[in-house]
């Protein structure tokens, strides 16, 4: 685990390790959004699970008063999502009350859209009125500003996250995002030393950490729709669908317990020499590649998050 987090105990997982979800010293992690079905009884019935992560905030407030430019919306969609927004603020809540009543750990993330940044934090902190002792999460999808917050616009939401909380949050995100950060932790100081929860669907995740500023990461989304069906499945949670998202700490519930809401910043590294390639690499489509040669562009990152609508999912074979 990363230094500024824990003082990783002897018997702490490393992120060479294989299919690290089937060791029960290691605690899991459940995280949902509001089309997630879930019977507490039978979940909580499963003692390994130590935390429950909800969406919280989505993007800039939704208006309220379905007048004037909607973006392309008619007033009938407007209306439409004022309700969404008030049912699943009522549905966050109800899950809170109950998760932490059954002695889970809990924590919410905001799913970073084009906009303002601090409007969307404001919007974030509003929504979920994070304890102090709770987990705050920045969910950034991809380094296309066109479908999501900018790179510059997430450093500037995590500033004010801090200056608003005195923490920080942590850093959602999928392997070819957190690679491209790594690669310029010089041009993106806060968001690439925040702790990483780690969104990749394959058995171990050898040859990736350490990336950057991380050692290691927090948590590891192993398990979604995505790679999680009737017949096979990483991991299955009672009381959930196959949709339903499964994460993994490499460490006990207790030592989770300890780094859940800390909110501090990991320490800086010089960049090394074979990240100036990854630089070249990792540029986002339209953009000239930096450095001396052009070399062929990877394709959009995939969508790792439940609360896309498959509609709108990316994929490709590189990251699962």
């Amino acid at each position: 685990m990363v230094p500024a987090l824990v003082a990783g105990p002897p018997t702490m997982a490393v992120a060479a390790d294989t299919l690290p979800w089937n060791n029960p010293n290691n605690a899991l992690v459940i995280d949902a959004y509001e089309l997630n079905t879930i019977d507490w009884d039978s979940l909580l019935s499963d003692k390994r699970i130590a935390a429950f992560i909800s969406k919280a905030s989505d993007g800039l407030p939704e208006s309220f008063s379905c007048t004037g430019d909607h973006a392309g919306d008619t007033v009938a969609h407007c209306k439409t999502m004022w309700r969404k927004y008030a049912v699943s603020r009522e549905l966050f809540q109800t899950r809170r009350l109950v998760a932490r009543a059954a002695g889970l750990l809990w924590g919410s993330y905001h799913l970073a859209r084009p906009g303002n940044p601090v409007d969307q934090a404001n919007h974030f902190l509003e929504y979920a009125d994070p304890k102090d002792d709770e987990m705050m999460i920045l969910d950034l999808e991809g380094i296309d500003s066109q479908k999501f917050m900018s790179l510059e616009d997430a450093q500037i939401f995590a500033g004010h996250i801090r200056a608003r909380t005195g923490r920080y949050p942590v850093l959602y995100t999928n392997h070819n995002t957190a690679r491209y950060i790594a690669a310029y932790r010089n041009d993106y100081p806060v968001l690439a030393r925040l702790p990483i929860w780690y969104a990749r669907y394959r058995p171990d995740v050898k040859g990736v950490f350490p990336m950057g500023n991380w050692d290691n990461y927090l948590m590891w989304q192993f398990s979604s729709g995505q790679n999680c069906s009737k017949r096979r499945c990483p991991y299955r949670v009672p009381g959930t669908l196959t949709d339903i998202d499964v994460n993994v700490a490499p460490m006990s519930r207790a030592e989770l317990a300890k780094v859940w809401a800390r909110g501090n910043l990991l320490p800086a590294r010089e960049p090394d020499p074979p990240l100036i390639l990854a630089k070249i690499e990792m540029e986002p489509r339209g953009m000239p590649a930096q450095g001396p040669a052009t070399f062929a562009q990877l394709p959009p990152d995939p969508i790792v998050t439940s609360s896309i609508p498959q509609s709108d999912v990316v994929r490709t074979r590189r990251d699962f």
